[in-house]
C-alpha cells in the first residue's frame, strides 16, 4: 500500500470518529501541498542527495558529450510524446533538456 491520500483520510474520519479532527485536516492539507514535480525534480532521479543529471554530466568525457546527451533527450521526448499518453509532460521534459543544453552553450 502506498502513502495515504485524501480519500484515505476522509474514510478514516468516518470510520473512526475518535480520531482528532485537526490531525486529519492537517494530514489532508499535506497531501494536497506535496505533489511531485515529475518534470524538474522527479524523485526517482535523486539518490543519496545526488541528482542523476549531475552524475551524468560529471561522468561525461567532455562538455560536448554532455550537450549531445541533452540534445538526444530533447529528441527522445519529442519523438515519443504522442505515444505515452502525457504529451504535455513529455514536451515539458524536452524543454527542460533544451534549457539545460542552452545553459551549457
Amino acid at each position: 500500500m502506498g502513502d495515504p491520500d485524501v480519500k484515505d483520510w476522509e474514510r478514516l474520519r468516518k470510520e473512526i470518529p475518535a480520531i482528532e479532527s485537526n490531525s486529519i485536516t492537517n494530514a489532508t492539507a499535506a497531501c494536497h501541498e506535496w505533489e511531485e514535480d515529475v518534470v524538474n525534480r522527479p524523485s526517482h532521479y535523486n539518490s543519496g542527495g545526488i541528482e542523476c543529471i549531475d552524475a551524468i554530466e560529471a561522468s561525461a568525457s567532455s562538455a560536448d558529450a554532455f550537450m549531445g546527451y541533452c540534445k538526444g533527450n530533447v529528441q527522445k521526448y519529442l519523438w515519443r510524446m504522442e505515444h505515452k499518453g502525457k504529451p504535455k509532460e513529455d514536451a515539458l521534459k524536452a524543454q527542460w533538456y533544451l534549457n539545460k543544453l542552452i545553459s551549457k552553450l
